[in-house]
């Protein structure tokens, strides 16, 4: 039996380990993170060991320069409709969508913040965020005042403003930043000289300030975060082509054929070894940038002050009149954008062993702090699976699937290859033994029912015997009426629906 029970981090919980500091000025810095060099004290007899003594300092002062998390602010981008991930994004925004059981979307970025001890962070948010608001000051609440010292997160909603310039909603990626660039004028900025912009729709782990650190050293104007990838994917994604410096010369989005090959570069110019460059001659844009904020504001702001977009429009104009550099993480990464993506990413936590794992105590993910109780399992067989915590299972079998947090699995379910995001409150059994009594359906899943290749929404009720297996092999369909949709071949209960006892899918 594999059985993996997450216990996520709390933020709370983090601060009084006393390992969310920032890094530097007497705070002791997440476990990992580099540590800032200490003033040097030198006694000097002569000019030599004068000359020394200021060189050292100068070393010390230059590397502390290029690594301190103090100077550095970065803005996630959480307003995109999420068109492609509904009906998960009906009433909720994109970076407020559960992940691994326990946590959001927008965890992600954020954990990483913390452990790169980055603790100035700006979201921008626009459709649906009421669950995604509710979830950063519950989770990210920097005021307590313990480890986080002069840090911030702050939630940018978009509005409409007076004037003719301020009566549009975010036009994109980039009109975004620039209708909060404002906020770079402020005194609580005056210290940030970079500016990281990150989407908070990604699935990976990453140390920002290793990105800050080349950025600063090869004294560049734009470092563009890419992902090494091969043939066979490439033409899914935004290529880049760089020059034998590592500087961006040329962009196509999801070229093919003589378009694509024209597109390869010698990925050993960014570090990668000789037999893994040439599995993976393209390199793809992952969407992660760093701007000098001076350069940021000038090109909002004057340079290109109607374009949208960062990656289609201000990056690749902006590539043709200052240095912008590529920097290669060669590790895991997704791009939780659509339905099968998301669901084939959730999965993946379950497999062993798994190419991404939340459980790195070194580099913990965070998320809110619920205070639930330890899942009780009763006389079930689970089979390559994440059962969440608060969870009841009954004469079950679980076969590779993520169950989320205050799931209920009745007796005699089977489920197979489904991601179930769980609840948001429970039902009493008092109230469960009335609903039943009352021919209606209880939150979870009722005894004998069978379900595979399925999403469950948040405080889905799915009766007695039902069957969701789509076995007619439907690839789209809308059936919201009776509880569901169908997007690549995948089932998706929606969110509060009830699936009556008996339904066959």
């Amino acid at each position: 039996m594999d059985l993996r029970v997450a216990a996520p981090a709390s933020v709370a919980a983090a601060a009084r380990r006393g390992v969310l500091g920032v890094g530097c000025a007497g705070v002791r810095p997440p476990q990992g993170r580099r540590q800032c060099r200490p003033s040097v004290r030198v006694s000097v007899a002569t000019t030599e060991s004068a000359a020394a003594a200021a060189a050292v300092a100068a070393s010390a002062a230059e590397d502390e320069e290029t690594t301190n998390p103090r100077t550095v602010v970065a803005v996630i981008l959480g307003g995109g409709a999420g068109t492609r991930l509904f009906p998960l994004t009906k009433r909720r925004a994109k970076p407020a969508v559960p992940i691994g059981g326990a946590y959001r979307l927008i965890d992600v970025p954020m954990s990483n913040c913390i452990n790169s001890g980055i603790n100035k962070v700006y979201v921008l948010t626009q459709f649906n965020s009421a669950s995604l608001n509710r979830h950063l000051s519950r989770a990210y609440n920097f005021s307590n005042g313990v480890g986080f010292g002069d840090g911030f997160v702050e939630v940018l909603a978009a509005t409409q403003r007076a004037g003719s310039e301020g009566k549009t909603w975010f036009q994109g990626t980039a009109d975004a930043v620039r209708q909060f660039a404002w906020l770079f004028d402020d005194a609580k900025s005056k210290d940030i000289e970079d500016v990281l912009i990150l989407s908070g729709d990604h699935l990976y782990r990453m140390d920002y300030m290793d990105f800050v650190q080349s950025h600063r050293q090869r004294n560049v104007g734009i470092s563009i975060c890419c992902l090494p990838i091969d043939g066979s994917r490439a033409s899914d994604f935004g290529l880049m082509k760089i020059d034998g410096t590592g500087r961006v010369i040329s962009f196509s989005e999801k070229p093919r054929g003589a378009d694509l090959k024209a597109m390869q570069v010698d990925t050993t110019l960014l570090g990668l070894p000789k037999e893994e460059a040439e599995k993976k001659p393209y390199i793809a844009s992952m969407g992660v940038y760093i701007f000098k904020k001076e350069i940021l504001l000038n090109l909002l702001r004057w340079r290109f002050p109607t374009a949208n977009d960062f990656g289609s429009e201000i990056i690749p104009a902006a590539a043709r009149e200052i240095n912008v550099k590529a920097y290669l993480f060669n590790d895991y990464w997704e791009d939780i954008g659509t339905i099968k993506s998301f669901f084939e990413a959730n999965l993946a936590l379950a497999e062993q062993p798994s190419k991404f794992s939340f459980y790195d105590a070194s580099k913990p993910m965070y998320t809110s702090r619920r205070n639930l109780p330890p899942s009780m399992i009763s006389t079930s067989k689970i089979t390559d699976s994440i059962i969440s915590h608060g969870c009841f299972l009954d004469k079950c079998r679980v076969e590779h699937s993520v169950v989320g947090i205050r799931s209920r699995i009745g007796s005699n379910v089977h489920l197979k290859d489904t991601v179930m995001l769980g609840a948001d409150f429970y039902e009493t059994d008092m109230e469960r033994g009335d609903q039943l009594a009352e021919g209606k359906v209880p939150i979870g899943i009722g005894e004998n029912t069978s379900i595979q290749n399925c999403i469950i929404d948040k405080n889905a009720r799915i009766g007695k015997n039902v069957t969701i297996a789509n076995a007619e092999g439907v690839q789209e369909g809308d059936r919201a009426s009776e509880g569901f949709h169908i997007r690549s071949g995948i089932t998706v209960v929606l969110k509060n629906s009830v699936i009556e006892d008996g339904l066959v899918i």
